[in-house]
């Protein structure tokens, strides 16, 4: 083996020569492949950029796409087998459990048929946590069977809150499903 080729003296002796010029003629020459390889650096990070960027649109594109496919499937309504032909099922329940014999069946029917008011209420924009809430926020002006709404309200406030210590007449029961019933048809649900 040659002797300098193990001689570390030699490497360090080309390493400094280099910077001082000798591999690019000067430092002038050092100073160019730095701004070269600079301008490749600086190319390269536009292009990639411009990638990314292309990226984000074609991707915020494709979520509106999926946001307005998703908005159109959840607003379509659908209609039970059944529910074409008149009222729907659900209040036809709320009739059959008020036709029952027992006062657990009126009750039932109280509570179906104000849930299924805070259902309605919610669906023609008004705001609140219950249907006591949202008749807060009604116009009693504009909404001709408020107090019809109030007074039925009530009625199933006093069986959540009593339980099975309300004793609830059929002409009570009877009277309150009617309220609802005024209710719904001013809304246009039945």
């Amino acid at each position: 083996m040659p002797g300098n080729q193990t001689n570390v003296e030699y490497w360090f002796r080309l390493i400094y020569d280099c910077i001082h010029g000798a591999c690019y003629g000067s430092m002038a020459g050092v100073a160019a492949f730095l701004s070269h390889l600079w301008l490749w650096i600086v190319a390269i990070g536009y292009t990639l950029s411009v990638i990314g960027l292309l990226i984000i649109v074609y991707c915020t594109v494709r979520l509106f796409e999926l946001r307005k496919r998703e908005k159109e499937y959840y607003n379509t309504l659908l209609i039970p087998p059944g529910a074409e032909g008149g009222s729907l099922p659900r209040w036809e329940h709320i009739q059959a459990l008020i036709e029952g014999a027992s006062p657990s069946e009126w009750k039932e029917a109280i509570i179906e048929a104000d849930i299924m008011l805070d259902d309605v209420l919610k669906e023609q924009g008004y705001v609140g946590d219950g249907v006591g809430e949202k008749l807060k926020t009604a116009d009693p002006h504009r909404f001709t069977t408020f107090q019809r709404a109030w007074d039925a309200h009530k009625v199933r406030n006093q069986i959540a809150h009593e339980g099975s210590a309300f004793a609830l007449s059929d002409t009570t029961a009877r009277r309150t499903i009617a309220n609802y019933e005024a209710v719904f048809r001013e809304l246009k649900v039945i």
